[in-house]
């Protein structure tokens, strides 16, 4: 027979679930397309639309902050110092972040709010404060391309030139994480604190445990680049093809199954999700009732 805290543990968990499937919301998807230099959204479904267009060559990776602006790396056409950051707000407004860079390629938030971008050109990792005040965070990298950062806080490049993986402190303390990589791209966690990696001359997907261990995630795609998370933990991938028109981004379950996002695109680069760092949604009614009954068997239980 079930005693009032065996019932009370049953349900404790039970609201927490209803409130987290309650509150829990499907994200768009958005797409840096290199040639046609647009920014595309696309609905869970997978309905494409322009989001924002007109950047002056290469847009490549994309992040967003905790306040659902958008922020572009766009390369400037390869051009010295001519790479620019763009951002974007909810409404469409754009304007120039930062500006003066030699490739900009991956970019990442930190808890903190500040963006991190990798320098493909000058080999640099920069950090830029809210207001866009730059440092210089890394320095002396072969063609940094990835960045991703951990639930603690460190942050991981990918390093394209050298095929290593570098993993820094919040103070900057560097160390190697992985090597051997074949044209590595773009890096992202699950949710589970495993780093993915696309490894684009391999073709493969590689996933590392947080103490090292490699394994293939997934093999025999065409050129992958960048990677994205979304909520249900399925991963998304652009794929060059090495032709224009051909591009696409592949969806991965994490059981492995594959499946084809978008097709028929230029050069598909930086992927990210809408939504995943903003705040939590209201819960519905139905989680509402749940925690409250979670609190009343609390209450029965006092008396």
């Amino acid at each position: 027979m079930k005693t009032k805290r065996n019932v009370i543990q049953i349900w404790l968990p039970c609201a927490a679930m209803l409130l987290i499937a309650s509150s829990a919301s499907a994200q768009n998807l958005f797409e840096a397309n290199f040639t046609s230099d647009n920014v595309y959204q696309y609905t869970p479904g997978g309905v494409q639309s322009t989001f924002a267009s007109g950047f002056n060559f290469w847009p490549t990776g994309l992040a967003f902050d905790s306040a659902g602006n958008l922020f572009v790396a766009v390369e400037s056409g390869g051009l010295a110092g001519q790479g620019y950051i763009s951002k974007i707000t909810p409404g469409g407004s754009q304007s120039t972040f930062a500006s003066g860079l030699q490739g900009p390629s991956g970019i990442a938030f930190n808890n903190a709010g500040n963006l991190f971008e990798a320098d493909w050109g000058s080999g640099n990792i920069y950090a830029f404060t809210p207001s866009g005040a730059q440092s210089t965070f890394a320095s002396g990298l072969v063609n940094p391309t990835g960045l991703a950062f951990n639930s603690t806080g460190d942050l991981f490049e990918v390093d394209q030139g050298s095929g290593h993986i570098y993993e820094f402190t919040s103070a900057g303390v560097q160390s190697t994480f992985a090597s051997g990589l074949n044209n590595p791209y773009g890096l992202a966690f699950n949710n589970a604190g495993d780093l993915f990696v696309a490894d684009a001359g391999s073709g493969n997907i590689y996933e590392f445990t947080p103490n090292g261990n490699q394994n293939i995630f997934f093999s025999g795609l065409n050129y992958p680049q960048y990677l994205a998370f979304d909520s249900t933990g399925d991963l998304f991938v652009s794929e060059n093809n090495d032709g224009y028109g051909v591009g696409i981004i592949a969806e991965i379950t994490p059981t492995g199954t594959e499946s084809t996002f978008a097709s028929s695109l230029d050069d598909p680069e930086g992927l990210a999700f809408q939504g995943l760092t903003l705040p939590v949604p209201e819960p519905s009614p139905l989680g509402l009732l749940a925690v409250g009954a979670a609190a009343l068997f609390f209450r029965r239980r006092k008396q």
